[in-house]
Parts: structure tokens; C-alpha cells; sequence
């Protein structure tokens, strides 16, 4: 049997991916497909590390969040993800999959502290391990988490699950003729400004040579075969 890519990776999906074709929360079909998804990879051997976002819930810079304090709007994202991520680790004990959660906020009634050699030492025991709540800090969003907890776990690469199967010269929703790159430099992606990540997500990945691979959730299969190296979205390397 061919054998994976990569041994360690770290997935970034969005609040947003939970909601399904709903507008808001979470639903149940949609974040059991998903942990179906990531059990696939599980099976192969593969290391799995997650960060998780919140904006099906509350996000800082939404509308919601007019007139509010920014840290103040952005702590109460951070809570949101907290949400989410139990109800990741739920659906992952539904189908026999270990995982915990670490969180960047101190809330030990419902998730551990974020500690980098624990979390190291639960992806060797074969443990997945959802980090919530960002990096604890306003003004930096889930994606900037995702860079600095795949450095600090020593991941392979980053994928980031999203709507869309990789990034496109344009907008694919209203310009059919838009073409999708396979793969991008760092660079091309900032100068572009291509939204794969934030810019400071982006310029932490490149620094550390950390690669990215994004690519649609809703794909059948599409998380394993990025994982088994195929041509799969898009590759973001340095």
C-alpha cells in the first residue's frame, strides 16, 4: 500500500464549515461527515492535530461586534471556538476516535490548558488533539493560531478545509472561467493577496518553510488524498 505524505499534519477548519447549509451553529450531519473525513487519515497512521474557529457562533470583526471593544469581541470568539471544539471532540467519541482538547483560556472544567509537551506526547499515542480559543490573545485570528501550533507541534504541513477545492485567479462563484492554481509560492500569495491566510499566518508559514495545502472539507475523500500527496487543492510552499 502506498504510504502517506505526511506523518503529522495540522488542520485548520473554520466555524463556518460546521454550520453546513445553515446560517448559524452547528449541524450534527455536517460535523460527523467531517470527523468521518479525518478518521480516514487516522487509519493511515497519520497524526492529527486541529484548530478550530468560531465564527458559526461569534466572530470579532462580525457585524455582531459593532460598537464593541475589539478584545472584548475577540474574547468572545475565543469562547466560540471553545464551543466548537467539544462538539468536535463529541462527535469524535460517537465513533471511537480518542481526542482532547487543549485551550489557549484557562477554563478547566471543560478543557485542558494549552501545554505544548502534552500535546506533543497525546499525537504520539495516536490521541488527536483540537486546540481551541486561538492563541489567547485579541487580534490575531484562528488561521495565526494554526501556523503557530503546527510550528510548535512540529507538523509537516497545514491544511486549511474550506468551502472551495484550493485558491483560483479569481472568485469561482462569479467567474466560472476562473482557473485554480495547483500550486503557489509564499510570496505569489501575499503579493496576490490571495486570502489564502491572513498575512500573518502566511508570513509565519514562510518563514519556517511550513507548507499549505487548502483545500474543500466537502469533498468526498479530498482530506486523504492530500494526505497521501496527490493532486488535491492547492500546495502553498516556500
Amino acid at each position: 500500500m502506498a504510504q502517506p505524505a505526511y506523518r503529522r499534519i495540522l488542520l485548520k477548519l473554520s466555524g463556518e464549515a460546521l454550520m453546513g447549509e445553515g446560517s448559524y451553529g452547528i449541524d450534527r450531519a455536517t460535523i460527523e461527515r467531517i470527523v468521518a473525513e479525518i478518521k480516514e487519515v487516522v487509519a493511515l497512521g497519520v497524526q492529527v492535530a486541529v484548530v478550530i474557529g468560531g465564527g458559526n457562533i461569534f466572530r470579532g470583526i462580525a457585524p455582531g461586534a459593532a460598537g464593541m471593544d475589539r478584545a472584548t469581541a475577540d474574547y468572545m470568539g475565543m469562547l466560540a471556538t471553545v464551543m466548537n471544539a467539544l462538539a468536535l471532540q463529541d462527535a469524535m467519541r460517537g465513533v471511537g476516535l480518542p481526542s482532547r482538547v487543549q485551550s489557549a483560556l484557562t477554563i478547566e472544567q471543560v478543557a485542558e490548558p494549552y501545554i505544548r509537551g502534552k500535546a506533543i506526547r497525546y499525537l504520539e499515542e495516536g490521541k488527536i488533539v483540537i486546540f481551541a480559543a486561538g492563541t489567547g490573545n485579541p487580534f490575531f485570528t484562528t488561521d495565526t493560531a494554526a501556523a503557530l501550533r503546527g510550528m510548535e507541534m512540529n507538523v509537516q504541513i497545514v491544511l486549511k478545509a474550506t468551502k472551495v477545492d484550493g485558491v483560483y485567479t479569481e472568485d469561482p462563484k462569479t467567474h466560472p472561467d476562473a482557473m485554480r492554481y495547483k500550486r503557489l509560492s509564499f510570496d505569489e500569495a501575499i503579493v496576490k493577496n490571495l486570502k489564502v491566510m491572513d498575512a500573518t499566518a502566511l508570513t509565519l508559514c514562510r518563514d519556517q518553510k511550513l507548507p499549505i495545502n487548502v483545500f474543500s472539507i466537502f469533498k468526498p475523500s479530498a482530506l486523504r488524498r492530500v494526505v497521501m500527496g496527490e493532486d488535491e487543492g492547492t500546495l502553498v510552499h516556500a
